[in-house]
C-alpha cells in the first residue's frame, strides 16, 4: 500500500494491521543516507524502528528496517532541508510543511483531515468523532449525578435529560416550567449586547435572586452555566420563573433599555 503525502507517495508495509515505511527506500528517495538515519533513530525515545521481510526492487525478499508512519514524520521534522541534495530538498520542505500544517490544525482546532483521505478513513474517523461524542455527554451525565445537593435538582434532571438525549443523538423533551433559565440567557433574550450584560447582569441578577426569595421564601439554588464563554457557578431558575424576570425588568431597567425591551417583547 502507498502513504500518499502532498509531495508524493510512499510504499509501506502493513505490520499488525498498522502502516509500516520501509526506512531504506523512502530516506534515499529524498537523498538522506541510510545509514545515517538509521543510527539516530535508534537514539532517539519516540522512534520504534523493527524488522520486517519486504521485497526490494529487484523482487527479491529481504529482512530490512521498519518504522511506524509516525517515526517517520518526527524523522523528516530533524532533518536540516539545508544539508539536503537540491533536487530532493524541494520533496523534503514539502513533507515538513504538511506535517507541520497537520500539528497546528490538531493543536489549534482539535484535529486536521487530509484533503487525500480515502472514504474508508473519513468513514472511520466520523466513527471515532460520534464515539467521543456519546463518551463526552455520558461523562456530562455522570458528573452531573455526583453534584452536591446544593445544586438545584431540577436543573440536574434536565441537563441530565439533555446529555441522554445528546448521546442518543436526540433532542430532550423538557418540559418548559423545567428548561433551566439564566440570567444570562434573559439579558440575552432582551437583546442586550456584551457591554450591556456586564454593565446589569450583577445587579439584575441580585434583584431577581431578591424576587425569588420573596416569592418562595428560600433562596435560589445553584447550577452550572456558561457566562462570558466560560462555565461558572450562577444561580437556578426554570423557564417558570420568566414573569418573574419579566417584572424585575419592567420595574428597573425597561426605561433604560427601551430599544431592548422592544425586542424583548418581539421575541
Amino acid at each position: 500500500m502507498k502513504l500518499d503525502l502532498s509531495a508524493g507517495s510512499i510504499h509501506t508495509t502493513l505490520i499488525d494491521g498498522l502502516p509500516h515505511i520501509v526506512l531504506k527506500p523512502a530516506v534515499e528517495d529524498l537523498g538522506l543516507d541510510y545509514s545515517t538515519q538509521l543510527a539516530k533513530l535508534r537514539k532517539r525515545s519516540w522512534a520504534v524502528v523493527g524488522q520486517s521481510p519486504t521485497t526490494g526492487s529487484d523482487g527479491k525478499t529481504y529482512n530490512m528496517a521498519v518504522i511506524p508512519v509516525r517515526t517517520f514524520l518526527m524523522l523528516l521534522a530533524t532533518v536540516n532541508e539545508n544539508r539536503v541534495a537540491f533536487l530532493q530538498r524541494k520533496t523534503l520542505v514539502a513533507f515538513q510543511n504538511e506535517t507541520a500544517d497537520a500539528i497546528e490544525a490538531y493543536w489549534t482546532k482539535g484535529g486536521a483531515i487530509n484533503e487525500r483521505a480515502t472514504d474508508e478513513q473519513l468513514d472511520a474517523l466520523e466513527q471515532q468523532i460520534e464515539e467521543r461524542r456519546i463518551r463526552r455527554a455520558l461523562g456530562l451525565v455522570q458528573l452531573i449525578a455526583a453534584m452536591d445537593d446544593t445544586v438545584d435538582p431540577k436543573w440536574k434532571r434536565s441537563r441530565q435529560l439533555h446529555h441522554y438525549a445528546e448521546a442518543a443523538g436526540e433532542i430532550a423533551e423538557i418540559p418548559a416550567a423545567d428548561r433551566a433559565l439564566l440570567v444570562e440567557t434573559y439579558l440575552k433574550d432582551r437583546g442586550l449586547t456584551d457591554g450591556e450584560r456586564r454593565s446589569v447582569r450583577s445587579s439584575f441578577g441580585r434583584r431577581v435572586s431578591l424576587a425569588f426569595q420573596m416569592q418562595y421564601g428560600e433562596k435560589p439554588k445553584d447550577s452550572i452555566g456558561l457566562v462570558d464563554g466560560r462555565e461558572r457557578q450562577v444561580k437556578s431558575y426554570t423557564e417558570a420563573d420568566r414573569p418573574m424576570f419579566d417584572k424585575v425588568w419592567d420595574e428597573f431597567y425597561a426605561d433604560r433599555y427601551p430599544a431592548q425591551q422592544q425586542f424583548g417583547e418581539a421575541s
